[in-house]
């Protein structure tokens, strides 16, 4: 596969790695946006890391040891990756990490400490019930300047362990890129689901939908061994989906996967569904964060995870097409306002010391101004 485009320039401030030359699963893409949307924001030299003879068989021994006591030096490992030497001064090494494992790929660059006046970890998986199993190879994040988290629970518990604050920045989507050209365009999908469900509502709606000769589009495969040939495109194709859905499935993130251990988070697809001007249906996660972040009417319309509701709720709501309106109004003004990734970027930028680019504040006017159209009057709770 053709390796992705690298910004290289002297003017650049900031160093950031990026995986996406060999780790392509969909789930890992939104975070290569996140990258994409700095890198277009500020100078950025984005570092390709690109996978060795020995990646394909190094790999799982690595993470299998970060479980057992030797994990404390198999998190320093480097996994079989090309190594990537740095051969200039930056002000900022930030490494953007989906899960634990991908602290193993940090290792294939050399000199980032010592080439780099400050760093920043920005890691999203940390899961409170899980932080016991991780303890072998926890001590490791304190090589950083700064630590980032994904979820809220975390931070305390993180930075009790660790004896030093760590800091919370929640998930966020491209809002440019998922927002709807305006709020009464075509929406031909009825409902989408992606990725994990409630198998009642599913079953509900499989047999509700084609009764209202409505269209309900939803994922036939599974399993982490998928991967994208693009993962910019990917993220486009899904955009599209969304901004043609009038309502999108959603639930607690990780849901039903054990490391989670039942913990609820907010995950990608709150974002990125609201952004996209789509109706939240399914269960709100009953955590402090979600209620942080989407504090305004109808952020979700709850449906009970037997299915046995489903129907009736839905009818219901889209009987009123004026709450409708203003839900998908209101889902894409907060989320220009306060869910962009750039967002999330200026609040790591301001924990490192680093100020703002003249390209971040030309998109922070730009999220203003997407959010005046879509918010004639936004209703909170």
């Amino acid at each position: 596969m053709k390796a992705p485009d690298v910004t290289r320039t002297e003017a650049a401030r900031v160093c950031m790695p990026t995986w996406r030359a060999f780790a392509r699963a969909p789930f890992q893409c939104y975070r290569y946006e996140a990258q994409d949307v700095l890198c277009e924001a500020d100078d950025v030299d984005l570092l390709s890391i690109e996978p060795g003879e020995s990646f394909s068989w190094r790999e799982q021994p690595l993470r299998r040891l970060m479980w057992h006591p030797p994990g404390r030096a198999a998190v320093r490992l480097n996994p079989g990756l090309k190594k990537a030497r740095l051969d200039r001064n930056y002000d900022l090494f930030v490494a953007v990490c989906e899960s634990w494992w991908d602290l193993l790929y940090i290792n294939a660059v050399d000199g980032w400490q010592r080439k780099c006046r400050t760093s920043v970890l920005w890691l999203d998986e940390l899961f409170v019930g899980m932080l016991r199993r991780y303890r072998h190879w926890l001590p490791s994040l304190k090589r950083f300047d700064h630590i980032v988290l994904g979820h809220l629970r975390s931070v305390e518990e993180v930075s009790r362990i660790l004896g030093r604050q760590c800091h919370w920045a929640p998930p966020a989507v491209d809002v440019l890129r998922f927002a709807p050209p305006e709020d009464s365009c075509l929406r031909p999908i009825g409902v989408l689901s992606i990725g994990r469900r409630h198998e009642g509502i599913h079953a509900a709606l499989k047999s509700y939908m084609p009764r209202r000769g409505d269209f309900y589009l939803y994922d036939t495969l599974q399993g982490v061994s998928m991967t994208v040939n693009n993962p910019r495109e990917h993220r486009e194709v899904y955009a599209e989906k969304l901004r043609r859905s009038r309502v999108l499935l959603v639930g607690p993130g990780m849901m039903g996967e054990s490391e989670a251990a039942g913990e609820h988070v907010v995950g990608a697809r709150f974002f990125e569904g609201a952004a996209a001007g789509a109706i939240l249906a399914g269960e709100r996660p009953r955590c402090d964060e979600f209620e942080l972040l989407f504090d305004w009417a109808d952020t979700v319309i709850e449906l009970d995870p037997s299915g046995g509701d489903t129907e009736k709720i839905l009818e219901g709501f889209f009987a009123d097409p004026a709450r409708v309106v203003q839900a998908r109004r209101n889902n894409v003004a907060e989320c220009a306002r306060r869910h962009d990734w750039i967002h999330r970027w200026r609040q790591i930028y301001d924990i490192a010391g680093i100020p703002a680019s003249q390209g971040m504040l030309k998109r922070e006017r730009q999220l203003e101004e997407l959010a005046g159209r879509f918010s004639s009057s936004v209703h909170f709770k």
